[in-house]
C-alpha cells in the first residue's frame, strides 16, 4: 500500500497544577481553548473540540500519524503555558499538572464526547475534577495510584 491512513480519536484531559482555578475568567478560558485548538492543528492533530472549566481542559482531536502522545501533550502544555504567562502578572505562576489522561475514542462516541466537553461547566456543578478523572480511568480500565495522580 503506497498511502498511510489513520483515524484515531483521542480525548486528552489535564489539569492546572494543584487544580488552581487559573482559568476562572471565561474570556481567558475561551482564549486558552482556542490556543490549545490552534496548537493541536499545528501538530497535525486536527482539533474537534476543546473545553473545560477553571482548573482543567478536555481536548478531542483526530490524532496525527507523525507525533507521539507524550510529545503531543508536552507541546500542547508548553505552548499554552508560554502564551498564558504573557496575559498578566497574576498568571506568571501558571503551570499545568505534570501528568495527563489520554483516552482513545470510538468514532461512534465522538458526538457524545463533543456534547460532554461542551457541557463541562454544568457537569462540574455536581462532580469534581478528581472524581471525573477517577471515573474516566475506571471506564477505560486503567489502574492508578492515588498518591501519584494529583500534583
Amino acid at each position: 500500500m503506497s498511502q498511510s491512513h489513520a483515524q484515531v480519536y483521542l480525548h486528552s484531559v489535564f489539569s492546572t497544577k494543584n487544580r488552581l482555578p487559573f482559568l476562572k475568567d471565561k474570556a481567558l478560558r475561551d482564549e486558552m481553548h482556542r490556543i490549545l485548538g490552534n496548537e493541536s492543528n499545528k501538530l497535525d492533530c486536527p482539533v474537534i473540540r476543546v473545553g473545560g472549566v477553571a482548573d482543567h481542559v478536555h481536548i478531542l482531536c483526530r490524532f496525527g500519524r507523525t507525533i507521539s502522545i507524550s510529545d503531543y501533550i508536552k507541546e500542547m502544555k508548553r505552548a499554552s503555558s508560554k502564551w498564558i504567562k504573557t496575559k498578566g502578572p497574576s498568571l506568571a505562576n501558571f503551570y499545568w499538572q505534570g501528568g495527563y489522561g489520554e483516552f482513545s475514542v470510538s468514532p461512534s462516541h465522538v458526538n457524545d464526547l463533543i456534547s460532554y466537553i461542551d457541557n463541562q461547566e454544568e457537569h462540574h456543578h455536581t462532580e469534581s475534577f478528581q472524581d471525573e478523572f477517577r471515573r474516566l480511568l475506571t471506564i477505560y480500565g486503567l489502574q492508578w495510584d492515588e498518591r501519584y495522580v494529583w500534583d
